[in-house]
């Protein structure tokens, strides 16, 4: 590994040493734009005395918030807990064990993916110090804060994603053990306590800090503080989520396939991808949605802040609404550890004496539950805290059904989602029937028509959730602040993970149940000599083999289920996000709507072409991840075959396992560099050729984005269930048609769980780091002429171009 780490960094080097110059010089640049322009921007905010509003009647804004702390640090608590009772939950030494080498396994490449964070951090941090030391002239103190900021928000991604890792690693284990038993409900309880852990642990970690900076910095430090953390966790979310989504596919395609090639079963012991496969699950399915739902979290909050600071211009109406806010948050986040507590009470009496369960029923009533909770004391809680807002006593019902708009999204979204991804789905089944007669061409055109469905109908259900919230924020918003649209868009974002503890958890129960199946065949416990005597002995019961795997198999099919509910949250997370930002691009070319409006058309070609201009990225980072994960599993592949042992041994050696893991970090590693590239150079390309070019070129990038993610992420949940089906409740397993599913799943990995996924991230850095470089192709137009400003387009935009020929021809398969 050490090795594979070493070459890596060499290829990082040689790659910096390319574009240092370029980069550089649009550091300056930058730098220099915004010197003339904003004077640091957020980092220059000064948050207001947060006493001079009072609450309740009595109570003052700092005095409130502190019972945020306390909440969470019971959420801490509570998540702390959580993971110290599944840790001792009974377990068999043989599951352990391999629940142990995934978890090795695990720490193995998060240690590798910070070290290649703590590369990126070098250079972020550079920025900073040039950018605010020398030319904005902030005093060493604050610059100081705002790189020790940036370091705590990757440390905060980083560490939720470690956390995710170990409480998974604990749970795949005791869930497999406690499907000996013959029952189902543990089946379900225990991967539900994971997520919750997780998600509790998440929510208010990130709360926490923000809550910490808001009471604890002064005020004229404030914004640093804010600017620097926002910065450091998009940097760890958008690097594990790439490269998480890269390594989990290539992994589990190469463990799959073998399935065809040496017609064995699922998770063999024997065949040395398999604990990569596992490992993955966590990398990609456990990784990326916590660091990104902390990112998500986190920069929501800022934005709303720096928003509420810039264009409200009352000091008293900003202190009610930034208390609000984070009142808000910490009701959410009582609301969802109150809904679990509630739903477990209801699923224990209804479901733990059953000898079959539909597993997904239970996780429903949640996501509902939570998001009624937390509909009913949004508004009860804003009719306290804020009952009069600016002299308007009716303020209070709108904000919160503009927040009700995103909180309801975080339910309905996922009903929508189970429609075409469910192993209760009738497109899933026409799926199945489908490749009964047709093979997999069959499979893999149905999984496509469900795919494309299922963007009509997230697409509408987004389209009239926002809706609504922009006709809430025409009725008397505006006498308060300059463009009310952008704040209900952003509460409709910060709606979205108003449940976030319940939407991590049901997220996160997906990588615990894919890996119990393995576990409990990687630990070869059927076939141990005296098992049964030894669990009878040891743990008191008789073990109901036959029962348990049939359990552990459908429990997959919920977690993948709900894996697939939680991706179109966070991407619709990420386009209401950028539509926000996009409406700030806007007002600031226009002056404030007040002129060039008339650009914003395609009557105008640049912004036509722009529109174009997006599309075509969006498809380039489709086909640039997959290619990573195609050439990655070539190779897994490659290696596995080669080495793969299937007589005279068990299980596949440790140093083989190790070697499949090494390949997918690799090939992860190398994808997400080009990928990163590519995007920083295109925006800042784009950004030069004309400003209401790059207008246009945001919103398709937002557009395309949204409507890409959604259809590859549910095509490929329709094609991994209706595998599921066939093994599980068709028991047809190494026949024609299950070959086909399986080839439909193959096609489908990176769909849902690479391209999709990663094109959140891609979104929020596009449109965040967007505002800055149109600012800056704007000032260097009106004090250097447009011809520099082309002549930078072209060297940006060749840039690109280069790693956009190496993300594929710099990682294809050679002949």
């Amino acid at each position: 590994m050490s090795y594979m780490v070493n070459s890596f960094l060499v290829e990082v080097s040689k790659c910096i040493r390319r574009v240092t110059p370029a980069a550089l010089l649009a550091i300056v640049f930058s730098a220099a734009a915004l010197a003339q322009g904003h004077g640091g921007g957020e980092a220059n905010l000064v948050l207001p005395d947060l006493d001079q509003a009072t609450f309740l009647g009595s109570y003052g804004g700092r005095s409130l918030l502190m019972i945020g702390l306390v909440v969470s640090a019971l959420g801490l608590a509570f998540g702390l807990g959580i993971s110290r009772h599944i840790k001792n939950l009974p377990v068999h030494s043989s599951m352990l064990e391999i629940s142990e080498l995934i978890y090795e396994t695990c720490k193995t490449y998060l240690l590798t993916q910070g070290k290649f964070l703590l590369i990126l951090e070098i250079f972020i941090g550079s920025v900073i110090v040039f950018y605010f030391g020398f030319m904005q002239h902030f005093d060493a103190g604050k610059v100081f804060i705002i790189l020790l900021f940036s370091l705590v928000g990757i440390a905060g991604s980083y560490s939720v994603a470690w956390f995710g890792i170990r409480v998974n690693t604990y749970a795949n284990s005791r869930t497999s053990f406690a499907s000996l038993k013959g029952m189902p409900f543990p089946c379900y309880a225990i991967p539900l306590q994971a997520g919750m852990s997780i998600g509790m642990m998440l929510i208010s970690v990130e709360l926490l800090l923000m809550l910490f900076i808001l009471l604890f910095i002064p005020g004229d430090y404030a914004g640093p503080c804010f600017i620097g953390f926002a910065i450091g966790e998009s940097l760890g979310a958008a690097a594990l989520r790439v490269a998480g989504g890269i390594f989990t596919k290539i992994a589990d395609i190469g463990s799959d396939l073998m399935k065809i090639v040496f017609k064995i079963k699922e998770d063999d012991a024997r065949n040395p991808g398999v604990i990569a496969d596992c490992t993955g699950d966590n990398a990609g399915d456990s990784v990326g949605p916590s660091a990104d739902g902390f990112e998500t979290y986190g920069v929501t909050g800022v934005a709303l802040i720096s928003f509420i600071l810039l264009a409200v211009k009352e000091p008293l109406v900003q202190v009610q609404l930034l208390v609000w806010i984070f009142v808000m948050r910490i009701m959410m986040v009582l609301a969802s550890a109150g809904s679990y507590i509630i739903n477990d009470w209801i699923a224990k009496a209804r479901y733990s004496n059953l000898k079959k369960m539909n597993y997904e029923a239970p996780l429903t009533s949640l996501v509902w539950l939570t998001s009624l909770i937390s509909v009913g004391l949004t508004y009860l809680v804003s009719s306290m805290i804020i009952p009069d807002l600016g002299g308007d006593s009716s303020l209070w019902w709108k904000l919160s059904s503009v927040i009700t708009c995103g909180t309801l999204a975080g339910a309905i979204i996922p009903e929508l989602v189970k429609v075409f991804t469910s192993t209760e789905s009738r497109h899933v089944k026409e799926v199945v029937t489908s490749s009964r007669e047709g093979g997999a061409s069959l499979n893999i055109l149905s999984g496509l028509v469900a795919g494309n469905f299922s963007a009509y109908w997230l697409g509408m259900a987004i389209l009239v959730l926002m809706s609504i919230a922009f006709g809430v924020s025409t009725l008397g918003l505006g006498s308060l602040m300059a463009a009310p649209a952008v704040f209900a868009f952003g509460l409709v974002a910060f709606g979205f993970l108003g449940m976030g503890p319940v939407t991590i958890a049901v997220d996160s129960y997906g990588p615990v149940t894919d890996n119990a199946q393995s576990v409990y065949e990687l630990s070869l416990i059927e076939e141990l000599p005296g098992i049964r005597e030894d669990l009878k002995r040891n743990f008191g019961f008789d073990p109901d083999f036959e029962h348990a795997k049939q359990h552990l198999e459908e429990n997959d099919g919920a977690g993948n289920t709900f894996k697939a509910t939680a991706k179109p949250v966070l991407i619709g997370t990420a386009v209401v996000g950028a539509t926000t930002m996009i409406f700030s691009t806007i007002v600031m070319l226009t002056n404030g709507l007040t002129s060039d409006l008339e650009k914003l058309s395609i009557l105008h070609p640049p912004f036509l072409l722009g529109l174009i201009a997006g599309g075509s990225v969006i498809y380039w980072f489709t086909g640039a991840s997959i290619q990573a994960v195609t050439t990655g599993a070539y190779r897994a592949v490659e290696f596995i075959k080669a080495n793969i042992k299937l007589e005279g041994v068990t299980r596949a050696s440790v140093e083989d396992s190790k070697k499949v893991v090494e390949i997918c970090t690799q090939y992860a590693q190398k994808g997400m560099f080009n990928i990163f590239l590519t995007v920083f150079f295109a925006t800042l390309g784009f950004a030069f050729v004309e400003p209401f070019f790059f207008v246009g070129y945001l919103i398709s990038i937002a557009l395309f984005g949204l409507y890409q993610a959604i259809f590859m992420a549910n095509a490929g949940g329709a094609w991994d269930n209706a595998k599921k089906i066939v093994e599980t409740d068709l028991k047809m397993k190494g026949t024609p048609l299950h070959e086909a599913t399986v080839v439909g799943d193959t096609v489908g990995d990176p769909f849902k769980d690479t391209s999709s996924v990663a094109l959140n991230p891609i979104i929020k850095f596009t449109t965040l780091f967007g505002l800055l470089a149109v600012e800056l192709a704007v000032s260097l137009a009106r004090g250097q002429g447009p011809a520099m400003g082309a002549v930078l387009a072209g060297v940006f935009l060749l840039i690109s171009a280069f790693f956009v020929y190496r993300s594929f021809y710099g990682m294809r398969i050679d002949a």
